[in-house]
């Protein structure tokens, strides 16, 4: 479960021991566009000490490496693999080559350090017209490939466009990522929202990736995280009718029956699957202790 993603620079120890009790989901070191080029040493080597000596307990841990046309990237990966980052997020990513490239410095750095080969996960973002373009190779480039993101500010910049807040700025972009995750089978993220003033504009453009069929955001504030979750967790009405889907799904099919009827609405097996990750999201959220999933 990944409804929030909380951006953390990677240069302010102060922040970065905070990051298990901020409670997104999951948090995201940053090396690359919060830390100056000078700082870049010094990034790395707080990123390791923080994580080699905090517990972020059920939080996961990501780091986003700076961009492979810098000279700082595998430097990076270094660090993250030997501090024990769950996972690395590939800043400005293009191809599948990108992944590639990143995969295989990971790899040599697991063999390296004495990590489990295969144990540090990967996600992209996507921050340019050709990022978006090349979506599905990307996603479908490693089985370390977790996730998908889009980068709202550069990819704005790219497009000669500025944010909107109906979303039409993006949406053509966003609709090409989520075909690109689903058809490829993982998550997907939306970017960031930078105005921490604007609330309601927050909520109408988190209401709107919940709809579009996002399973989380990326964040700049530890206040936006309650409405993320609040959004993105299932409502108790969804839960009690998922919950009697499967059940009548269970009895009825061992009747023999492949369709039938719940609280009026005609059922058959197409339904289940929404159902079950319904109940499963649900029990993530801590909604649910039924015995169906």
């Amino acid at each position: 479960m990944r409804r929030s993603m909380l951006f953390l620079p990677g240069n302010t120890p102060n922040i970065i021991v905070n990051g298990e009790i901020l409670g997104s989901d999951a948090v995201i070191l940053d090396l690359e566009d919060a830390v100056a080029e000078n700082q870049k040493d010094a990034a790395r080597f707080s990123l390791y000490h923080a994580l080699t000596t905090i517990d972020y307990g059920k939080t996961e841990v990501i780091v986003r490496i700076n961009g492979l046309d810098t000279p700082h990237w595998q430097e990076d990966i270094r660090v993250c693999v030997a501090g024990g980052a769950d996972g690395i997020r590939i800043a400005k990513c293009e191809s599948a080559q990108d992944v590639h490239t990143v995969e295989a410095a990971v790899e040599a750095a697991e063999k390296e350090f004495g990590v489990e080969v295969g144990r540090t996960l990967l996600m992209a973002a996507l921050e340019s017209p050709k990022g978006i373009l090349n979506a599905y190779e990307i996603c479908s480039a490693s089985d370390r490939m977790f996730g998908v993101a889009i980068s709202g500010g550069d990819f704005r910049k790219c497009m000669q466009t500025s944010f909107q807040p109906s979303g039409v700025d993006m949406l053509a972009a966003r609709g090409q990522m989520l075909l690109a995750a689903r058809a490829a089978g993982i998550q997907c993220f939306d970017t960031v929202f930078t105005d921490l003033d604007d609330e309601e504009g927050f909520r109408a453009e988190v209401l709107q990736n919940k709809a579009m069929g996002f399973d989380g955001k990326s964040l700049i504030n530890p206040k936006q995280i309650r409405l993320v979750h609040e959004v993105f967790a299932p409502t108790e009405k969804e839960v009690r009718q998922a919950e009697a889907v499967v059940r009548a799904f269970v009895e009825q099919s061992a009747a023999g029956v492949g369709v039938f009827t719940v609280n009026g609405k005609m059922i058959d097996v197409a339904f289940i699957p929404g159902a079950q990750r319904t109940l499963r999201l649900a029990k993530a959220c801590g909604m649910y202790e039924g015995d169906l999933v």
